[in-house]
């Protein structure tokens, strides 16, 4: 059995033949439990009280949101830096560039708060107006998956939009460990979006879905091919408004569209545009060489 000091001794040798290492003297990634700290807060400011045990009454709200609001700001701000410092390392900007830059994006996101609270509320009421089982619009905030995995793609998806790098990813793998929902921050989605149940549900980078869609468990919107020289092209599905994904349904291409109003069924796979008022079901067929029905 080697010695301790050995052992450890092997241990930092590794860290200089492997790398790994988030030094916080050097041009590093932002902390993870930090960014997850931030990503709490702004649940706690968009829906006030439902999170944390926390004693909130209308006396203490503006004292509760302002020290909210001043921590999000500092530690989003120093998170968003370190995530820059690549950025501007590539285009030899300046670090104090970056601190300025990193500032005025996180200072956007609070301006957006007011606007997330809408879109959050209309997720909660389409789960309400969808799911039979749910109660009221608090035990749909309290307990549902969906709309918390929704929440957080909305958030990270501004930011990414606004040129943050790294962090809107952490915030989007936090969020798919817990809930088993995985959206990519890259991926536009509109008003009132339904998730029921929503494990195993995959939503590409360039997916673009409108208002009013309704998806179920297990399907997947993604990509026809995962080369890497597609990075910058639309790989995944446009899904137009008002359209419902039945379970286990695989969507996949940058050019398929589902037309709006269209009803797709369980377990069908699609790689070809359907007009608008479609609906595609699946149909076990008697031979090995029939295709599902539109």
């Amino acid at each position: 059995m080697k010695t301790i000091d050995t052992m450890i001794e092997q241990i930092l040798e590794s860290y200089e033949n492997y790398g790994g290492i988030n030094f916080s003297e050097a041009e590093n990634f932002p902390n993870r439990q930090s960014v997850v700290s931030v990503l709490t807060d702004l649940q706690n400011l968009i829906f006030p009280g439902f999170n944390t045990a926390e004693n909130l009454d209308r006396a203490s709200l503006k004292y509760t949101t302002g020290a909210r609001v001043n921590r999000i700001v500092s530690t989003l701000t120093a998170e968003t830096q370190k995530a820059l410092l690549y950025v501007c390392s590539n285009s030899q900007m300046q670090n104090t560039n970056c601190f300025g830059l990193a500032e005025k994006t996180v200072l956007s996101l609070i301006e957006y708060i007011p606007e997330l609270r809408r879109l959050a509320r209309l997720d909660a009421e389409a789960a309400l107006k969808n799911d039979p089982a749910a109660k009221s619009i608090e035990e749909v905030i309290l307990s549902y998956p969906g709309p918390e995995a929704i929440l957080v793609h909305r958030i990270a998806h501004f930011l990414q939009q606004n040129g943050v790098p790294i962090i809107p990813r952490i915030m989007s793998e936090y969020v798919h460990g817990k809930t088993g929902i995985d959206i990519n921050p890259g991926a536009t989605i509109g008003e009132s979006f339904f998730i029921d149940h929503g494990t195993g549900v995959v939503i590409g980078e360039t997916c673009v879905i409108g208002k009013n869609v309704k998806v179920y468990q297990g399907v997947t919107l993604g990509a026809l091919s995962v080369s890497k020289e597609l990075q910058d092209k639309k790989r995944h599905p446009t899904i137009e408004d008002d359209v419902t994904i039945y379970p286990g349904a695989t969507i996949l291409g940058g050019k398929t569209v589902i037309g709006k109003g269209s009803i797709i069924g369980g377990n069908v796979w699609i790689i070809e545009s359907v007009p608008a008022g479609s609906k595609v079901k699946y149909r076990m067929a008697d031979r090995p060489d029939q295709k599902p029905v539109q």
